[in-house]
């Protein structure tokens, strides 16, 4: 629990009036931010220096604001109060023509029709047989702090006064149901539906594309990746080739994908993920002796010191065969493993096994890096490798960083809607989704059908529901899977796929979505 102050320093009159009188918030970093309060907290007139105390809970960006007990006078509130401070808001995570199209919708009264608009992705990128779903925990967490702040608001002056009162009181009332993360889609796979009026599902769009599309690329071919290890562990190392906060996410899709552990401590420490490093070139580069010769031998030791013989040595600073006896030579036989990050990794894995297991160090692992994707670690598979560290590819989707989903409405007051566009057609109606499987679990094709109506029938086929709920009139729904469950769920969701789904050559999606009712 984090606490901060919020002091009002005029004198009150009406209950009300805390909700425009309070317009700052000092946090626990002493950070001044911009707030804005949603709900009014009833206070008694005539007190000067009313103190108030909002707590933040761990898994929220939310805060919440209680009367302090230090406040003079009586001091009574009604109800809690959320402070939306300016760094946790998504609400300028979007594109102008987005507010545009509100602001005429709710001039000529359409804001207020009742519309869907549905998350898709019109054909896989690369050629892949298959996508993965994954951000999905994030874009509801984006939807809920979808909240304007007063500093917001005056960023935004080519609106008109209505619009601008419209976003002051914004919060997303609506539904959304669609793929829970970890699953499987394929071309035209209702991934997601958002419901509710046209003017506040409209300005939801690129917030949450920009998630779905980054965070399903990632674990996509994060996914491919941990097919090609074949059991083996994957490290994610790619922070230092994408932007900061894509570091982060990026660790939790690859994550979500089967990775065992990020090297990124804010990944770590936000998502609970299994950190993973220690020492790069410079460590080595760093020990010399007092004539500028090199000294491996010190740094492997000053490392073994400080973390143990378990730790991993980088041995290819110099040359790799002297670095590997070094690193024996001063760790002992119980070292934890040595790491290759250049060269043939093929040829150098053989001859470091070889070598590890002459000098009694069999049980020593090998983790192998350097510019690696899903086929470069397919053609390691024979290879002794026992870990593999993958940056640059995994951050940037490994040639496809984006999944290319869309955001297109499908129904405006209960009529279905659809585009014909040529190569851009969707198809109309609010849909749910089952996917048919055979009695052996193989998967057969995805049926997408009516949202609410029955399931159709499948004949001697087995199905599996893909369409849950995970918004009721704006609040996340409880008990939806964690980043572990997610993660379970994929591998699951892999088995269940025809052989060939799994290759890595170029081939049309391993299912088809067949559309029924719609």
């Amino acid at each position: 629990m984090r606490l901060l102050s919020v002091h009002a320093e005029e004198h009150l009159k009406h209950v009300g009036d805390i909700t425009h009188r309070i317009n700052l918030v000092i946090p626990h970093n002493a950070l001044p931010g911009s707030v804005r309060f949603r709900h009014d907290i009833g206070i008694h007139s005539g007190h000067r220096c009313c103190c108030w105390h909002a707590h933040r809970h761990q898994d929220s960006t939310e805060w919440r604001a209680l009367a302090g007990t230090d406040c003079p006078g009586p001091l009574q509130p009604t109800r809690l109060l959320t402070v939306i401070d300016k760094h946790s808001s998504t609400a300028l995570l979007t594109d102008k023509y987005e507010l545009t199209m509100l602001q005429a919708s709710l001039a000529d009264g359409s804001g207020e029709r009742q519309v869907a608009f549905e998350v898709f992705g019109r054909r896989l990128p690369n050629e892949r047989r298959y996508g993965v779903v994954a951000g999905t925990a994030r874009v509801l967490d984006a939807i809920r702090n979808f909240r304007f702040t007063e500093e917001q608001l005056a960023s935004l002056d080519f609106l008109d006064d209505r619009t601008l009162d419209y976003l002051r009181n914004y919060s997303f009332s609506g539904q959304v149901d669609g793929y829970r993360e970890g699953e499987l889609y394929f071309p035209a796979s209702p991934i997601l539906t958002v419901r509710g009026t046209f003017a506040e599902c409209v300005i939801l769009e690129t917030v949450i594309l920009s998630i779905l599309n980054a965070d399903s690329a990632i674990a996509s071919a994060a996914t491919r990746m941990v097919t090609a290890a074949g059991g083996r562990p994957i490290i994610e190392m790619g922070s230092r080739r994408t932007h900061e906060e894509a570091a982060v996410t990026a660790a939790r899709a690859a994550y979500l994908a089967g990775f065992s552990a990020t090297s990124n401590l804010e990944a770590a420490a936000r998502y609970n993920i299994p950190a993973s490093g220690t020492a790069a070139h410079a460590w080595t580069l760093l020990h010399t002796n007092p004539d500028g010769t090199t000294n491996e031998a010190a740094a492997f030791k000053a490392q073994i010191d400080t973390l143990g013989t378990d730790t991993t040595l980088l041995v290819d600073t110099y040359d790799i065969t002297e670095g590997v006896n070094t690193a024996i030579e001063v760790a002992g036989p119980e070292l934890g493993g040595v790491r290759i990050d250049s060269g043939d990794l093929g040829v150098l894995a053989r001859q470091v096994r070889q070598q590890l297991d002459s000098l009694g160090a069999h049980n020593t692992n090998i983790v192998v890096s350097s510019d690696l994707d899903e086929f470069a670690i397919a053609a390691l598979r024979a290879e002794p490798v026992d870990v593999y560290g993958v940056g640059t590819s995994v951050v940037t989707g490994s040639g496809a960083p984006t999944a290319g989903l869309v955001y297109k409405m499908v129904e405006v007051d209960g009529v279905p809607v659809a585009k014909r566009s040529l190569d851009k057609r969707s198809h109309g109606g609010v849909k749910a989704a089952i996917r048919t499987c055979r009695r052996s679990g193989t998967a057969v094709e995805e049926i997408a059908f009516p949202l609410g109506s029955e399931i159709p029938d499948v004949g001697n086929l087995h199905y599996r529901d893909l369409t849950i709920p995970m918004m009721r009139d704006g609040e996340v729904v409880d008990g939806l899977p964690t980043l572990e469950e997610s993660r379970d769920h994929l591998v699951k969701a892999l088995v269940s796929l025809p052989w060939e789904g799994l290759a890595l050559s170029r081939d049309e999606p391993v299912l088809s979505v067949r559309f029924h009712g719609v």
